[in-house]
């Protein structure tokens, strides 16, 4: 079973902030979608992933660093919406189910510049991983999830690939979003068994 963000196992983990600096992902040449930032480990494995992939394929982040207040606008809506799609929906409940796609604002890995949302992109575009990024499990009727069975063979290669590289680069994938990647968060140190997160909020360092 799938252990999300809002799982004691995850929010009880804590994080030791270690200091270290954002930076602009294209100055380690890693191709993104407007300015991208994240901490340079993070940057750092990502462009380290990049070079594991076939000539021709390269990595694309879409989203890095988010702020703390984008971050709780975006829990809010799909909380909302899901409140709209299950009347009654108790507040327990409602936020481990929003915690499937968007991660509680206290154990956030985009607003610790801890986490990518990324895709593959080739010599004609985006290749085909399923979903567009940022498909909820509703639109999406759970094909966001990584291991999903409802999506194409083509789709499936390329997931498998973007975790290839991305996984040995050092990274780890939340399991309902193909696209989020991330180092150093409290999802990174349950998944690599290490004690404690490498950092906490970085939205004061931008």
């Amino acid at each position: 079973m799938t252990v999300l963000l809002s799982d004691d196992r995850i929010t009880s983990i804590p994080a030791i902030e270690n200091g270290e600096p954002l930076v602009e992902l294209f100055t380690r040449g890693v191709v993104t979608t407007g300015r991208q930032f994240a901490r340079e480990s993070v940057a750092d494995r990502l462009a380290l992933a990049d070079t594991f992939l076939p000539a021709g394929i390269r990595l694309h982040v879409v989203e890095g660093l988010r702020p703390i207040d984008s971050q709780q606008e975006i829990y809010d809506g799909y909380r909302a919406e899901l409140e709209r799609l299950h009347p009654g929906i108790s507040d327990h409940d409602v936020h481990v189910l929003a915690s499937r796609f968007v991660s509680p604002i206290e154990v956030a890995p985009h607003v610790a510049g801890a986490a990518v949302d990324l895709t593959l992109v080739g010599a004609h575009g985006p290749l085909d991983l399923g979903t567009p990024i940022d498909a909820t499990p509703e639109q999406s009727n759970g094909a966001c999830f990584f291991a999903a069975t409802n999506i194409s063979r083509e789709a499936r290669t390329n997931r498998a690939l973007l975790a290839d590289v991305l996984t040995a680069a050092g990274l780890v994938n939340y399991p309902t979003e193909w696209w989020h990647w991330s180092y150093g968060d409290r999802y990174w140190a349950y998944a690599e068994n290490h004690p404690a997160a490498l950092y906490g909020p970085a939205y004061c360092m931008t």
